[in-house]
């Protein structure tokens, strides 16, 4: 995790330019809830009770709650590390690099072949 709050040396030939640690927030945020949005996924499917918490609109489904929840879960990750760096310019490899496994490993939570072995 130091990784992602290492910050790059300041170029002064770019001081001028703004930082991008509200980019890097907003990368790391969407890897978050695709994450959250498989985990929420996988456990609606392998529990009838956390599915019926769900169920918000009838002629919904739990659908409602898995995109109501991991829509909550980007935007408060968004808003904290948005804040955390918000004149940081943190290094963006790993940042993307986190994301980028993050959302993999949220995609693979949304497919039936998955989460139909934790019914």
């Amino acid at each position: 995790m130091t990784e992602l709050t290492a910050e790059r040396p300041i170029d002064p030939a770019r001081v001028d330019e703004p930082p991008a640690g509200p980019a890097a927030a907003v990368i790391l945020a969407a890897g978050i809830g695709v994450f959250a949005l498989g985990i929420v996924t996988t456990l609606s499917e392998a529990s009838t009770g956390f599915a019926d918490a769900l169920n918000w609109k009838d002629s919904v489904g739990p659908l409602s709650g898995k995109t109501i929840v991991s829509s909550l879960v980007f935007v408060a990750a968004w808003g904290a590390l948005t804040a955390y760096w918000r004149r940081a310019n943190p290094a963006l490899r790993p940042i993307v690099l986190t994301a980028v496994v993050l959302i993999a490993l949220g995609l693979v939570g949304t497919f039936p072949t998955f989460f139909q072995i934790f019914e």
